[in-house]
């Protein structure tokens, strides 16, 4: 199943918290249960249209990796794969590694 995203909005991979630190600590299942912040761009929509119904295209792309805002995504869940749906806007940086 094919999913297009309308307007502004992003669909986003989930990207899951490390259960361990750098230095070796192991967190508790609370910490790994939060909500996550950093996903991964699956699909992008066509952008949104301004008052002269012109569209401005999405600086967002396929492929990278973002931190966005805690509470703004929406859960779906396709064929057993869970995904996330957020507003370009609700993007706070692009993470490089």
């Amino acid at each position: 199943m094919k999913i297009s995203p309308c307007a502004d909005n992003v669909l986003l991979e989930p990207v899951k918290s490390e259960e361990k630190t750098k230095s070796g600590i192991l967190l508790p299942d609370s910490a790994s249960k939060e909500r996550p912040e950093q996903g991964k761009v699956v699909a992008v929509g066509p952008g949104k249209k301004n008052k002269q119904g012109q569209i401005i295209p999405m600086s967002a792309k396929v492929g990278q990796k973002v931190l966005f805002k805690k509470y703004s995504s929406n859960e779906i869940k396709v064929e057993e794969k869970e995904y996330l749906i957020i507003e370009e806007n609700d993007i706070l940086a692009v993470i490089e590694d």
